[in-house]
């Protein structure tokens, strides 16, 4: 606590309630805390959490925020490893999104599971973006090989595949109880992307 309360005072209050927020979401999920836990666990009284944030829905914003910006590092950073082969790079923008939500429980909640509207503040709103169109960019990559007027949207099959790399996560990554799968998270989505692709004529049968 001792350590908490010296950042306050040298200016560090906004990042000390972050990260005691994000600790606590954590512990009890995107909406089971409150502000005054989270002045709490910084080590200030809850009437120094407002010098900061409007309120509560605030402090889950700039976790949001926080988190969208390391995802969209992560994935860009993903796309950019795997781009030897159009299916490589889209392949490993969906391991990443597994590996974000492993490494970042607190802020992958405050992003996907606190139900916070994106569209609230420009930056966060710029910085999902931003990760979103990686996606979309190794999609629109990947259907290149079929002809334009037999070609999906990108935003459609990106948004597809997103949605089932969140599933795999709330099912079978972040420790559900009775949910235990037999196969890897990362098997899973694997061939469970190869099966949508080849659905879509995207790849071949032995890709």
């Amino acid at each position: 606590m001792a350590d908490k309360k010296r950042g306050y005072h040298h200016g560090n209050l906004r990042q000390a309630l972050v990260e005691a927020a994000i600790g606590l979401i954590e512990e009890k999920g995107p909406q089971g805390w409150t502000l005054s836990e989270a002045a709490k666990s910084a080590g200030v009284t809850p009437a120094a959490v407002y010098r900061h944030f409007a309120g509560r829905e605030d402090l889950l914003a700039e976790i949001a925020k926080q988190g969208y910006e390391v995802f969209a590092d992560l994935m860009e950073f993903a796309y950019a490893k795997g781009e030897g082969s159009a299916l490589s790079a889209f392949e490993s923008t969906g391991r990443a999104y597994l590996a974000f939500a492993r490494k970042y429980p607190g802020h992958y909640q405050a992003m996907f599971e606190s139900g916070i509207n994106i569209n609230r503040d420009p930056e966060l709103a710029a910085v999902a973006g931003r990760a979103g169109a990686v996606l979309e960019k190794a999609a629109e990559r990947l259907s290149e090989r079929i002809p334009p007027e037999k070609r999906p949207p990108p935003q459609m099959f990106s948004a597809h595949v997103w949605a089932m790399s969140h599933g795999v996560v709330e099912l079978f990554a972040r420790g559900a109880p009775g949910t235990r799968s037999p196969f890897p998270p990362e098997d899973l989505l694997e061939t469970g992307i190869g099966i949508y692709l080849r659905g879509l004529g995207l790849i071949g049968p032995d890709e």
